[in-house]
């Protein structure tokens, strides 16, 4: 797909996240719409394959270690036709296959169970290193959030992952400046970022996360890297505006885990489509 098709693909699926976060009465937002762009150029152009329980020992993978963004994979995985468009419904719900953060056990289609911020690196690096020692040439894409890379594990995968030469593996920092408590920059400033990624060994980029020319070329340029024998993981910046497209929410760190009441969710609807 090109960029315009994943931008107008890219406005569904925000509807699809309002939709099923107001029904659910529960979820988080900001940090769904925030990397909706990413997620939708990854899905639906970038990788090779299908979802978890294929035999095709090619294909890539993904794993969401910011967990709590899941409405965003589920709508997704809805809009591929891995899950019914009408179970997006029942997320949040006691006994849904939908919960509020992946849960393979329930939904064996996601690649890991995650919510546990700062474990989902590690999952991701293991899987690399599998991949490589087998010869596959299967691909391994992780999604990290800005306020989970204050965690220590994250450090541990980030030192680690080039000493074992994963050039397999390429990460994303959804990077919207927000998290639960506040302002990543007052709760536990990560700056420098790309110096301090870059002094552990990594292969750093840097992107606007809601330009889907950026997106692409990021994807392109990690796959190249590897293919002209770069040893190093790609970590991806993707700079992102929380709440990305709807005016009220932008940068509002309210809106980080609150589920807009109907009026909100109608109103933010049309200015999705509006967009």
């Amino acid at each position: 797909m090109n960029s315009s098709d994943l931008k107008a693909l890219a406005k569904d699926l925000r509807v699809s996240i309002i939709d099923m976060i107001t029904e659910a009465k529960s979820g988080h937002p900001g940090g769904s719409l925030s990397a909706i762009d990413v997620l939708t150029a990854l899905w639906f152009s970038e990788m090779k394959g299908v979802p978890s329980g294929s035999p095709d020992q090619e294909r890539d993978h993904f794993v969401l270690s910011k967990g709590h963004a899941v409405p965003a994979l589920y709508a997704i995985l809805a809009k591929k036709g891995y899950i019914p468009e009408k179970e997006l419904k029942t997320l949040r719900q006691t006994g849904s296959r939908l919960q509020g953060h992946p849960d393979r056990v329930r939904l064996p289609i996601v690649e890991a169970s995650t919510g546990s911020l700062g474990q989902g690196l590690s999952v991701a690096q293991g899987m690399a290193m599998g991949y490589k020692m087998s010869g596959s040439k299967s691909r391994v894409y992780c999604m990290v959030g800005d306020g989970e890379i204050q965690e220590g594990q994250i450090w541990e995968a980030a030192l680690s992952a080039p000493k074992f030469g994963l050039s397999n593996l390429c990460v994303i920092l959804d990077n919207n400046g927000g998290q639960i408590d506040g302002p990543t920059d007052e709760v536990l400033s990560l700056k420098p970022i790309a110096e301090k990624w870059r002094a552990f060994n990594w292969e750093v980029l840097e992107i606007n996360g809601h330009e889907f020319d950026q997106i692409l070329g990021a994807f392109k340029k990690a796959r190249e890297l590897e293919a002209q024998g770069s040893k190093k993981p790609v970590f991806i910046i993707a700079n992102t505006v929380k709440g990305k497209g709807v005016s009220f929410m932008e940068n509002k760190i309210e809106w980080h885990g609150a589920a807009p009441k109907a009026d909100d969710a109608k109103r933010a609807v049309e200015e999705v489509r509006r967009g």
